[in-house]
């Protein structure tokens, strides 16, 4: 009876346990939810954007035909990659890495890849990549502007001194509230696949608008506000995926917890029950014993005369 009384008192310690855990995974999965939320919205929002950036980039280059040295010598590729800070993200920084090595093992050249993430540096570490000194990944929407001013000037600044020729950006992108796939993008140079690619562009409508003052200053404010936009929305869409992520592994998280708890809850009273069982089957032969005893002990034989 003791070794039962010592097994119900450890599963009800596993039990309190687990739903102690089952309440830090369900505030983890309503912050999850509120953050994901916010970063959806401004996916959304930055699409529309993108989509008016291009068409003004599109409207200055079938106007104003630039004459810019945008293509400099050949050089070492920036790699720009989006990861998390933070674990409990499932497959989410797996999925990129493997996504990340695959795709530069295609290209022969120079590589420095620059990651926006510490489990993601730590994921890309073990390879034979040249990994330069990260960014800090921002935590919220309002620290996402500073972080792309500081990657942009980074990135020109090894351009100017012909350090790098071209910058890919590596990201998780949203494909549905909880579904997310690995994404790249050519940032730069914006050559003539870029500007084809460009020019590829249906307007909305049946007449062009016209640029006042089309210049190579109003093109260059344009493609620096494309670059921004692309940088901004790479980083908005990987903090939506990696708290998509998030909800979906505490989701499964607190499946199994609640699972377990149940499981656990049912041996906890089963051994209740056994041992509930055990003292009146003690009672009931103690009752008995002594009910024998008594009869015994008031027989004939038991009195002399």
């Amino acid at each position: 009876m003791s070794d039962s009384r010592d097994s119900s008192d450890i599963l009800k310690r596993k039990i309190n346990s687990a739903r102690d855990l089952h309440s830090v995974v369900r505030s983890m999965k309503a912050i999850a939810a509120a953050n994901a939320g916010q970063y959806e919205n401004a996916v959304e929002a930055l699409n529309d954007y993108y989509r008016t950036v291009q068409l003004g980039l599109f409207t200055c280059f079938h106007q104003y035909q630039p004459a810019l040295n945008l293509q400099p010598r050949k050089a070492c590729i920036g790699v720009l990659v989006f990861g998390s800070d933070q674990g409990l993200v499932g497959q989410f920084n797996d999925l990129l890495a493997d996504f990340v090595l695959t795709t530069l093992s295609k290209r022969p050249e120079q590589k420095i890849v620059y990651c926006i993430g510490e489990r993601l540096q730590s994921r890309l570490s073990a390879s034979t990549l040249n990994l330069a000194t990260g960014f800090i990944l921002p935590k919220s929407i309002n620290a996402i502007p500073p972080l792309v001013g500081e990657m942009l000037l980074r990135m020109e600044s090894l351009r100017a001194e012909s350090r790098i020729s071209e910058v890919i950006v590596f990201h998780n992108q949203p494909v549905s509230k909880t579904v997310y796939q690995p994404f790249s993008q050519r940032l730069l140079p914006l050559d003539d696949i870029w500007q084809k690619d460009l020019k590829s562009i249906t307007w909305p409508s049946n007449s062009l608008p016209e640029v006042i003052n089309a210049s190579e200053e109003t093109l260059l404010a344009f493609i620096h506000e494309y670059l921004f936009v692309s940088l901004y929305r790479a980083c908005v869409e990987s903090l939506a995926s990696e708290n998509a992520s998030r909800l979906s592994t505490m989701l499964r998280a607190e499946k199994t917890i609640n699972e377990l708890v149940e499981v656990m809850t049912g041996r906890f009273h089963l051994l209740r029950q056994n041992s509930i069982d055990e003292e009146l089957f003690d009672l009931i032969a103690g009752f008995e014993l002594l009910k024998k005893v008594s009869i015994n002990y008031f027989s004939p034989c038991f009195f002399h005369y």
